[in-house]
């Protein structure tokens, strides 16, 4: 049976404060679609990778490279993506560039995201 074949419950009453209550509720597109790729950017492990390392440490490109065991323009290309999305900051100092998290949100993102898949 498919779904546009079910009958619906005879309280149509509880339907309609239910749509209201959903479109209430519900963000414009703009703001979806910003959420959606967000998301994409937490859907590679490498750049959840290079989250991990600053976690612990502000750190250059070539100590990402080192410690990912990656060249350093993978690694450039994937904190790129990172900034874009506002999850990884940058700072220069003299010719080096150090890149950090962005702010905590980060951190709570991620850690939701592991605490879900170990339940």
């Amino acid at each position: 049976m498919a779904i546009h074949d079910v009958e619906c419950c005879e309280e149509y009453q509880t339907h309609e404060e239910l749509l209201k209550l959903v479109h209430e509720q519900m963000p414009d597109e703009d703001e979806l679609y910003d959420l959606a790729e967000l998301f994409k950017v937490f859907g590679d492990s490498t750049r959840i990778r290079i989250l991990f390392v600053l976690f612990e440490a502000e750190v250059c490109v070539c100590d990402l490279a080192e410690a990912l065991n990656m060249t350093q323009s993978a690694i450039s290309h994937q904190l790129r993506i990172l900034k874009q999305s506002k999850l990884v900051t940058s700072r220069r100092d003299g010719k080096q560039v150090f890149y950090s998290l962005a702010d905590g949100h980060v951190r709570t993102i991620i850690a939701q995201g592991r605490e879900h898949i170990e339940e």
